[in-house]
């Protein structure tokens, strides 16, 4: 069953890179773009820029300003159960 638009609670979906991001993100506090994430994520900055769509998609993160992405309560979730 696909997951739209809604968090679907199943972490084990989660790419390593796509773990690795949210947990980068949990440990702020405001929204980051793509290239502050990659730095605090340790990753390259277009690795970042292509899973962020599949992460919004999920419900783990949200846009809440143009290319600014902040983990939402879902997201946060997932991070504790990794």
């Amino acid at each position: 069953m696909a997951c739209t638009k809604k968090p679907c609670n199943n972490a084990i979906a989660l790419t390593s890179e796509q773990k690795i991001i949210l947990s980068a993100m949990a440990a702020t506090s405001s929204p980051l773009a793509c290239k502050e994430i990659a730095q605090a994520a340790g990753l390259d900055s277009k690795a970042v820029s292509s899973k962020m769509q599949g992460l919004q998609t999920m419900g783990y993160i949200d846009s809440p300003a143009r290319c600014r992405y902040a983990i939402t309560d879902a997201g946060k979730q997932v991070v504790t159960n990794i």
